[in-house]
């Protein structure tokens, strides 16, 4: 369209038009005179409108969601730290639980074997030097430790100190095939050499072949000079198997440690030995055996009846005098006369009998 002068004056007019009618659409309110045409318009131009909704709304919702893609990623990165860090929390409080539960045992152990201990936390699996079964703690010279100290914890016997740092030490285990310590079975006080086999039981040689040994016995640390590299009575160890003796000057038995080498966490170095041997003492105490349940069977009555039954209501019948049992406050019964076959053969007591001679009668005149 051309800007001329009518195109002009139309748009003024237009113009005019529009705001006269807006005044007066606005001054009729409810009862407004273009209010049906304003329906008409809706009627014809609704839906239209929908129609182009229903076709732009997708667009401006992908751009919603690219617009707020970032704010959502955020958020999102915000949860799942916050995830993160509850896990961790509880975690951290069942690993603190647990690590309460093993410093209790390991002092209570060394409480009953009055060994003076320094606790340590394992800190590394395995050392430098070979293939060998080592740990590493947090503790070493400047904490008292020196080479050939007893390790242990709650459950007995750990290994003994080899290295010692500064700041930290290695331990070999109990388990490690170049370890050896000097046992006492408990009870028969029979004493052998114990050598770790890795992941399966102790071999315990002991020095009586005749030794009488069976499953489930246990072992404790004989001890040895100056309590260097062991101190005695720490627990070693049960008996799963026992090697038939034949005749040798030893006999070969298979102990399971009581300590759990793969999963060590809180143990204690022994930097003070006892004034005396605990002997047994460190033992825990074995379980008591349950108690036998016997079952007496009571045999029913010849009558088919429970024993002691009360038959038809009346008073039980005593077995062996045949007395009536009567209730206090019943009044005492008679015992039943005999059936009428067994009167006829008896005598009466009141009446003498026909057939017997008076004793004290005279001879006849």
């Amino acid at each position: 369209m051309r800007d001329t002068r009518e195109s002009r004056l139309l748009l003024v007019l237009l113009i005019a038009t529009a705001f006269a009618l807006i005044t007066v659409d606005i001054r009729g309110g409810q009862e407004s005179p273009v209010d049906g045409a304003r329906q008409a318009a809706a009627a014809v131009f609704g839906p239209v409108e929908n129609g182009v909704a229903a076709a732009v709304d997708p667009v401006g919702n992908a751009i919603g969601a690219v617009r707020d893609s970032g704010e959502r990623h955020t958020r999102i990165a915000a949860l799942e730290k916050e995830n993160a860090a509850l896990k961790a929390k509880l975690g951290s409080d069942d690993r603190n639980r647990n690590r309460v539960r093993e410093l209790d045992s390991m002092l209570k152990t060394a409480g009953a074997g009055q060994y003076g201990i320094k606790g340590a936390e394992v800190i590394a699996i395995g050392a430098a030097q070979g293939f060998s079964w080592t740990v590493t703690i947090d503790i070493g010279a400047r904490d008292g430790v020196q080479r050939d100290m007893t390790v242990l914890n709650g459950s007995g016997l750990v290994g003994r100190v080899t290295t010692v740092g500064p700041s930290t030490s290695t331990v070999l285990l109990a388990n490690d095939p170049d370890f050896t310590v000097g046992t006492r079975m408990e009870e028969s006080d029979e004493l052998g050499f114990a050598t770790g086999q890795g992941d399966r039981p102790l071999l315990v040689q002991l020095l009586n072949g005749k030794a009488k040994v069976k499953k489930g016995d246990r072992l404790v640390t004989f001890g040895s000079q100056a309590d260097k590299p062991f101190v005695p009575g720490v627990p070693v160890g049960e008996v799963v198997r026992v090697d038939p003796a034949g005749g040798g000057l030893t006999r070969n038995v298979y102990v399971r440690p009581y300590v759990g080498f793969t999963k060590l966490d809180i143990v204690g170095v022994v930097v003070q030995a006892p004034r005396t041997d605990p002997r047994d003492m460190v033992l825990p105490q074995k379980p008591k055996p349950a108690p036998t349940v016997t079952v007496t069977a009571t045999p029913p009555a010849p009558d088919g009846g429970q024993p002691g039954q009360q038959m038809g209501g009346q008073a039980p019948v005593g077995p062996a005098t045949g007395r009536v049992e009567r209730k206090p406050g019943q009044p005492a019964q008679r015992p039943a006369a005999p059936p009428a076959d067994q009167q006829a053969g008896q005598p009466d007591a009141d009446q003498p009998d026909q057939n017997q001679q008076p004793q004290d009668q005279g001879a006849t005149p």
